[in-house]
Protein backbone atom coordinates (compact mmCIF):
# COMPACT_ATOMS: atom_id res chain seq x y z
CA UNK A 1 0.00 0.00 0.00
CA UNK A 2 1.16 3.50 -0.83
CA UNK A 3 -0.22 6.86 0.27
CA UNK A 4 -1.25 9.36 -2.39
CA UNK A 5 0.35 12.23 -0.48
CA UNK A 6 0.80 13.44 3.08
CA UNK A 7 -2.82 14.52 3.50
CA UNK A 8 -4.07 11.16 2.30
CA UNK A 9 -1.66 9.57 4.79
CA UNK A 10 -3.03 11.84 7.52
CA UNK A 11 -6.58 10.68 6.89
CA UNK A 12 -5.53 7.04 7.10
CA UNK A 13 -3.56 7.74 10.26
CA UNK A 14 -6.48 9.59 11.85
CA UNK A 15 -8.66 6.50 11.39
CA UNK A 16 -6.23 4.62 13.64
CA UNK A 17 -6.37 7.37 16.27
CA UNK A 18 -10.14 7.81 16.62
CA UNK A 19 -10.18 6.15 20.08
CA UNK A 20 -8.02 9.05 21.37
CA UNK A 21 -10.53 11.74 20.38
CA UNK A 22 -12.32 11.46 23.71
CA UNK A 23 -9.12 12.43 25.53
CA UNK A 24 -9.19 15.86 23.86
CA UNK A 25 -5.61 15.53 22.63
CA UNK A 26 -3.26 18.15 21.23
CA UNK A 27 -1.78 17.20 17.87
CA UNK A 28 1.87 18.27 17.71
CA UNK A 29 3.26 18.05 14.16
CA UNK A 30 6.94 18.11 13.27
CA UNK A 31 7.67 20.64 10.49
CA UNK A 32 7.79 20.63 7.72
CA UNK A 33 6.70 17.21 6.45
CA UNK A 34 4.66 16.26 9.49
CA UNK A 35 2.39 19.30 9.27
CA UNK A 36 0.15 18.23 6.34
CA UNK A 37 -0.22 14.83 8.02
CA UNK A 38 -0.91 16.37 11.41
CA UNK A 39 -3.37 18.88 9.98
CA UNK A 40 -5.59 16.05 8.76
CA UNK A 41 -5.30 14.20 12.06
CA UNK A 42 -6.21 17.35 14.01
CA UNK A 43 -9.14 18.13 11.71
CA UNK A 44 -10.64 14.66 11.88
CA UNK A 45 -10.16 14.30 15.63
CA UNK A 46 -11.39 17.84 16.34
CA UNK A 47 -8.10 18.61 18.08
CA UNK A 48 -5.90 21.72 18.16
CA UNK A 49 -2.82 21.67 15.92
CA UNK A 50 0.55 22.77 17.26
CA UNK A 51 4.06 22.45 15.88
CA UNK A 52 7.30 21.49 17.57
CA UNK A 53 10.35 22.52 15.58
CA UNK A 54 12.90 19.70 15.37
CA UNK A 55 15.97 19.51 13.13
CA UNK A 56 17.97 16.50 12.14
CA UNK A 57 21.69 16.54 12.89
CA UNK A 58 23.20 15.28 9.66
CA UNK A 59 26.42 13.38 9.14
CA UNK A 60 29.47 15.27 7.80
CA UNK A 61 29.26 15.39 4.03
CA UNK A 62 25.89 13.62 4.06
CA UNK A 63 23.32 15.85 5.78
CA UNK A 64 20.44 13.52 4.87
CA UNK A 65 21.92 10.81 7.10
CA UNK A 66 20.71 11.68 10.56
CA UNK A 67 22.89 10.90 13.54
CA UNK A 68 20.89 12.96 16.01
CA UNK A 69 18.26 15.66 16.39
CA UNK A 70 17.69 18.92 18.25
CA UNK A 71 14.43 20.54 19.38
CA UNK A 72 13.59 24.23 19.60
CA UNK A 73 13.93 24.16 23.41
CA UNK A 74 17.46 22.76 23.17
CA UNK A 75 16.57 19.13 23.87
CA UNK A 76 18.90 16.97 21.79
CA UNK A 77 19.59 13.32 21.11
CA UNK A 78 22.66 11.81 19.49
CA UNK A 79 23.25 8.29 18.22
CA UNK A 80 26.86 8.13 19.37
CA UNK A 81 27.58 4.90 17.52
CA UNK A 82 26.37 6.33 14.20
CA UNK A 83 28.13 9.65 14.80
CA UNK A 84 31.40 7.87 15.47
CA UNK A 85 30.97 5.62 12.44
CA UNK A 86 30.63 8.60 10.08
CA UNK A 87 33.61 10.41 11.59
CA UNK A 88 31.75 13.18 13.40
CA UNK A 89 34.08 14.99 15.78
CA UNK A 90 33.12 17.31 18.62
CA UNK A 91 34.02 20.26 16.39
CA UNK A 92 31.75 19.15 13.54
CA UNK A 93 29.01 18.29 16.04
CA UNK A 94 29.18 21.75 17.60
CA UNK A 95 29.08 23.36 14.15
CA UNK A 96 26.11 21.25 13.11
CA UNK A 97 24.20 22.01 16.31
CA UNK A 98 24.83 25.77 15.94
CA UNK A 99 23.69 25.74 12.32
CA UNK A 100 20.53 23.74 13.00
CA UNK A 101 19.70 25.77 16.12
CA UNK A 102 19.74 28.92 13.98
CA UNK A 103 17.35 27.30 11.49
CA UNK A 104 15.10 26.20 14.35
CA UNK A 105 14.91 29.76 15.63
CA UNK A 106 14.02 31.02 12.16
CA UNK A 107 11.23 28.48 11.84
CA UNK A 108 9.81 29.15 15.29
CA UNK A 109 9.70 32.90 14.66
CA UNK A 110 8.05 32.46 11.28
CA UNK A 111 5.59 29.69 12.12
CA UNK A 112 4.39 31.06 15.43
CA UNK A 113 4.69 34.77 14.61
CA UNK A 114 4.03 35.69 18.22
CA UNK A 115 1.15 33.20 18.61
CA UNK A 116 0.98 31.59 22.04
CA UNK A 117 1.74 27.89 22.10
CA UNK A 118 -1.02 25.42 22.81
CA UNK A 119 -0.31 24.17 26.35
CA UNK A 120 0.37 20.45 26.67
CA UNK A 121 0.81 20.13 30.44
CA UNK A 122 -1.43 17.39 31.76
CA UNK A 123 -2.80 16.54 28.31
CA UNK A 124 -2.57 13.71 25.82
CA UNK A 125 -0.26 14.71 22.98
CA UNK A 126 -0.13 13.03 19.58
CA UNK A 127 3.26 13.61 17.94
CA UNK A 128 2.79 13.40 14.17
CA UNK A 129 5.49 13.02 11.52
CA UNK A 130 5.33 11.86 7.90
CA UNK A 131 7.39 8.76 8.69
CA UNK A 132 10.06 7.19 10.87
CA UNK A 133 13.44 6.37 9.38
CA UNK A 134 15.95 6.64 12.25
CA UNK A 135 13.22 7.97 14.57
CA UNK A 136 15.68 10.34 16.25
CA UNK A 137 13.67 13.50 15.55
CA UNK A 138 10.57 11.97 17.10
CA UNK A 139 12.58 10.71 20.07
CA UNK A 140 13.86 14.24 20.70
CA UNK A 141 10.27 15.50 20.44
CA UNK A 142 9.06 12.95 22.99
CA UNK A 143 11.77 13.98 25.46
CA UNK A 144 10.95 17.65 24.96
CA UNK A 145 7.25 17.04 25.60
CA UNK A 146 8.08 15.06 28.74
CA UNK A 147 9.84 18.18 30.02
CA UNK A 148 6.63 20.09 29.29
CA UNK A 149 4.72 17.65 31.53
CA UNK A 150 2.48 16.11 28.88
CA UNK A 151 0.32 13.46 30.56
CA UNK A 152 0.44 10.93 27.74
CA UNK A 153 2.53 10.96 24.55
CA UNK A 154 1.56 8.98 21.46
CA UNK A 155 3.85 9.00 18.43
CA UNK A 156 1.79 8.55 15.26
CA UNK A 157 3.10 8.13 11.71
CA UNK A 158 1.85 6.72 8.41
CA UNK A 159 4.94 4.54 7.99
CA UNK A 160 7.94 3.63 10.09
CA UNK A 161 10.75 1.12 10.32
CA UNK A 162 10.30 -1.64 12.86
CA UNK A 163 13.51 -0.66 14.60
CA UNK A 164 12.40 2.95 15.06
CA UNK A 165 8.94 1.94 16.23
CA UNK A 166 10.47 -0.33 18.87
CA UNK A 167 12.94 2.37 19.96
CA UNK A 168 10.21 4.96 20.41
CA UNK A 169 7.95 2.50 22.21
CA UNK A 170 10.52 2.50 25.01
CA UNK A 171 9.95 6.20 25.75
CA UNK A 172 6.55 7.15 24.31
CA UNK A 173 3.36 5.84 25.91
CA UNK A 174 2.28 4.40 22.59
CA UNK A 175 3.40 4.31 18.95
CA UNK A 176 0.96 4.06 16.06
CA UNK A 177 2.27 3.31 12.57
CA UNK A 178 -0.19 2.55 9.78
CA UNK A 179 2.54 0.66 7.93
CA UNK A 180 5.59 -1.00 9.45
CA UNK A 181 7.32 -2.64 6.48
CA UNK A 182 9.95 -5.30 7.01
CA UNK A 183 12.39 -3.11 5.08
CA UNK A 184 11.66 0.63 4.93
CA UNK A 185 14.28 1.70 2.34
CA UNK A 186 13.07 5.30 2.67
CA UNK A 187 9.96 7.13 3.89
CA UNK A 188 9.37 8.82 0.54
CA UNK A 189 9.07 5.49 -1.27
CA UNK A 190 5.74 4.88 0.47
CA UNK A 191 4.15 8.00 -1.03
CA UNK A 192 3.03 8.63 -4.59
CA UNK A 193 3.69 12.34 -4.02
CA UNK A 194 6.40 13.18 -1.50
CA UNK A 195 7.08 16.71 -2.69
CA UNK A 196 8.90 19.02 -0.28
CA UNK A 197 6.66 21.04 2.03
CA UNK A 198 7.27 24.79 1.97
CA UNK A 199 7.10 27.33 4.78
CA UNK A 200 4.08 28.84 3.03
CA UNK A 201 2.22 25.52 3.13
CA UNK A 202 2.98 25.13 6.81
CA UNK A 203 1.72 28.64 7.56
CA UNK A 204 -1.48 28.07 5.57
CA UNK A 205 -2.24 24.84 7.42
CA UNK A 206 -1.59 26.47 10.81
CA UNK A 207 -3.87 29.39 9.92
CA UNK A 208 -6.63 27.01 8.82
CA UNK A 209 -6.33 25.05 12.06
CA UNK A 210 -6.40 28.23 14.16
CA UNK A 211 -9.48 29.47 12.33
CA UNK A 212 -11.22 26.16 12.92
CA UNK A 213 -10.39 26.28 16.62
CA UNK A 214 -11.66 29.85 16.88
CA UNK A 215 -14.88 28.78 15.21
CA UNK A 216 -15.26 25.90 17.66
CA UNK A 217 -14.71 28.25 20.59
CA UNK A 218 -17.44 30.57 19.31
CA UNK A 219 -20.09 27.87 19.20
CA UNK A 220 -22.75 28.17 21.92
CA UNK A 221 -22.24 25.59 24.63
CA UNK A 222 -25.15 23.39 25.72
CA UNK A 223 -26.67 24.24 29.09
CA UNK A 224 -25.84 21.92 31.92
CA UNK A 225 -28.68 20.28 33.74
CA UNK A 226 -28.60 19.23 37.37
Amino acid sequence: MHFLDRRDAGRMLAAELVPLAGERPVVVALPRGGVPVGAEVARLLGAPLEILAVRKLGAPGNPELGVGAIVEDGTAVLDERSASAVGMTQVTLDETVAREAAELQRRVERYRAGRARVPVEGRTVIVVDDGLATGLSDLAAVRSLRKQAARRIVVAVPVGSGESVRMLAEEADDVVSVLTPRVLFGVGLWYEDFSPVSDEQVLTLLREASAREAGDDDRPQPERTM
